[in-house]
């Protein structure tokens, strides 16, 4: 076998290990065998679970999102509140305080990779960009349940004590 041929192979063989170990990292034991994260995902409930056991909707009553995860663990994530109030001034620039801030707090915004450990029920989102510049460079960890092609997390407790929780309904792969 030529060189060439060799190095050629070897190069195939390196593209192709990061996403035999996200494929095997990525997947847990479900009802249905084995069944992957990667696919897309639309926001089924944004919801916060407070310390006095109420749940109250996070993102208003009817929520919008979409989780994308690929087969080589890279995520996007967006949650809006589908009650944002538009800008009074078409020009983006010259939005008042309170404008933005409803923008700003009306959603939640996302990218980086995202790993499972099935054994602690945990999804581990390795956060690169997001709405909120704190979490950039962050790893966050997410508590998990897969039933289906129904995921749902906890995000960890806030300050006050109220617990975020996110569900999601696979639409695609």
């Amino acid at each position: 076998m030529s060189l060439h041929r060799t190095l050629s192979r070897l190069a195939i063989i390196a593209c192709l290990l990061p996403g035999l170990a996200w494929s095997s990292g990525a997947r847990m034991a479900g009802a249905r065998g084995d069944v992957s994260l990667a696919g897309t995902w639309t926001l089924a409930a944004a919801d916060v679970l407070h310390p006095d056991g109420s749940r109250s909707h996070d993102y208003g009553e009817a929520p919008k999102g979409l989780l994308l995860i690929d087969r080589m663990g890279h995520y996007s994530l967006q949650i809006y509140r589908s009650d944002r109030p538009r800008f009074a001034n078409p020009a983006k620039a010259k939005a008042s305080a309170r404008e933005y801030r409803a923008a700003v707090m009306g959603s939640s915004t996302h990218y980086g990779t995202i790993a499972v450990e099935p054994d602690q029920h945990q999804l581990v989102f390795r956060i690169e960009g997001a709405s909120f510049p704190n979490w950039e460079g962050q790893e966050q960890r997410r508590t998990f349940e897969l039933q289906g092609d129904t995921l749902s997390y906890k995000v960890p407790p806030r300050p006050n004590g109220d617990v975020p929780v996110s569900v999601w309904r696979r639409i695609g792969d």
